[in-house]
């Protein structure tokens, strides 16, 4: 064999020696990366799929919760009875949204169920009962214009990040059909849950809440005079610190 052939199997099997240390370490290091990533993301969805799901059972527990407060108060909810009356009337604007839950402690029994579990305010905590709660332990808002269930597709209650764009005047946010509205990325990052009159409750998207917020207002008979039409859903917010 000449120099010439031996020179190149020594080039040869330079091409075809195996990983250093070095290299060996920089592959374990992005295989246990890329582990790690595949691991750690789906429990994370997992656990945003829970808390979501577990936001839809406590709005469903709060629309069942005054359905039956309006049963023992002549078919209306707390928003619709007079404060002598064990309602809260005179407390639909202003930084009172929690005022409308606290008359249903019997009803709701536990503050937990009005703080989002996926709440991204760090401000808002859970009250140990409802003789001590305020809007700090509050995630959702009330809406001030369902009086009962006989609007079954009207708004009633839903998460705190709801927007229309604007700012909220006295702790109201006036939702008008064929004008934007959205979510904005707290607590379900572009979206949320919204409870509506007759107890039940939607995950939606901006789409999904433009679509609910611009559709007819459906009247079915509860010996009322109702109107039937889009109306402008007044949502009263758990502001803080006002």
């Amino acid at each position: 064999m000449n120099v010439l052939n031996i020179s190149r199997l020594t080039k040869n099997h330079s091409h075809l020696r195996g990983l250093t240390l070095l290299e060996l370490l920089v592959v374990i290091a992005i295989v246990s990366l890329l582990a790690i990533v595949c691991v750690v993301q789906p429990a994370r969805d997992i656990r945003t799929r829970a808390t979501r799901f577990q936001c839809v059972n406590n709005l469903k527990q709060v629309g069942l919760d005054c359905m039956i407060w309006e049963g023992d108060h002549r078919g209306r909810f707390p928003m619709a009875v007079l404060e002598t009356n064990g309602g809260t009337m005179e407390l639909t604007a202003g930084p009172y949204a929690f005022r409308h839950f606290q008359v249903m402690s019997n009803e709701l029994i536990t503050p937990k169920l009005v703080l989002c579990p996926g709440e991204t305010d760090r401000n808002r905590i859970l009250a140990k009962n409802f003789s001590q709660f305020s809007n700090s332990n509050l995630s959702f808002f009330i809406g001030t214009t369902v009086t009962n269930e006989c609007t079954p597709n009207m708004i009633l209650s839903g998460d705190h990040n709801v927007t229309n764009g604007a700012s909220i005047k006295n702790a109201v946010l006036n939702l008008t059909p064929n004008q934007p509205v959205g979510w904005t990325t707290e607590m379900h990052k572009n979206a949320g849950n919204i409870a509506l009159a007759d107890g039940s409750v939607q995950q939606v998207s901006r789409v999904g809440l433009q679509t609910l917020v611009d559709s007819p207002q459906v009247t079915i008979d509860c010996n009322t005079s109702l109107t039937n039409g889009p109306a402008v859903a007044r949502l009263q917010m758990p502001v803080l610190g006002q």
